[in-house]
């Protein structure tokens, strides 16, 4: 290898620290807040394998990114839904090792679609606990904009489950009324496509015995749902591309 070779291959190796520490930007102590944990909880996970090691950045401090928050997540909501350790091991285990944390947040909302409505009535220091984070009165306000918390007395209303969708929309960028226009539109049509699928799996179904359609129903349900999930991800990264391409083209 030549000097210049070696200089480009320093270069190379330095870009990539760079890019790492700058995707690495939480500590653990930010990385449990923003999950709603407590920092021995992630250190446990790592310890179990169910978490990747972080990376180590200067003054030997570990830096955590979102694959770390998104696999958090995941783990907790398969616990919410009765899991054990061992089982969360396996599943995680099954999973590819190149998700992304777009892919984890789609095998959270597959886990978290077999969650019943469970709504709660919590005090205002319970539901800062709750969404992992401290909560401002603007973002509790915002939060109530959008449906997702019901002021009570002195207390809210709120379903545990979309709490968490709701504080991750807090930083996105958009009014409350968009989001509200998005979860009607998303309502409407989810609502038109189980119909339509209600209608065909009874039509499927139609000549057999109830305990048999029961058992169809059960395994079909998940079926449905992943279908579902993978279909509108594909829709709307195609109409994403579309609009992007065009906003270029002009």
């Amino acid at each position: 290898m030549t000097t210049s070779d070696t200089g480009a291959a320093d270069t190379e190796a330095a870009d990539t620290g760079a890019a790492d520490a700058g995707r690495h930007t939480l500590t653990i102590d930010e990385l449990a807040a923003r999950a709603g944990v407590t920092v021995r909880t992630v250190r446990f996970y790592g310890t179990k394998g169910l978490l990747p090691p972080p990376v180590i950045g200067p003054r030997r401090v570990g830096r955590y990114d979102g694959e770390h928050l998104a696999r958090l997540a995941l783990i907790e909501e398969l616990q919410h839904q009765g899991m054990t350790l061992a089982a969360i091991e396996r599943y995680l285990k099954r999973l590819p090792d190149d998700l992304s944390p777009h892919d984890l947040a789609l095998h959270r909302a597959v886990v978290a679609s077999w969650a019943p409505e469970t709504v709660e009535r919590v005090t205002r220091e319970e539901l800062g606990r709750r969404a992992g984070r401290p909560l401002t009165d603007e973002e509790v306000d915002r939060l109530a904009a959008m449906d997702v918390v019901v002021p009570d007395g002195d207390a809210y209303r709120v379903d545990v489950g979309l709490l968490r969708l709701g504080v991750e929309l807090l930083d996105v960028p958009f009014s409350p009324e968009t989001v509200l226009a998005a979860r009607t539109a998303l309502l409407e049509h989810s609502r038109a496509a189980a119909r339509d699928l209600s209608r065909l799996l009874r039509d499927a179904v139609a000549e057999r015995e109830a305990p048999e359609v029961r058992s169809l129903s059960a395994h079909m349900h998940p079926l449905v749902v992943q279908a579902l999930l993978t279909t509108f991800q594909r829709s709307l990264r195609e109409e994403l591309r579309e609009w992007l391409d065009k906003e270029a083209g002009e």
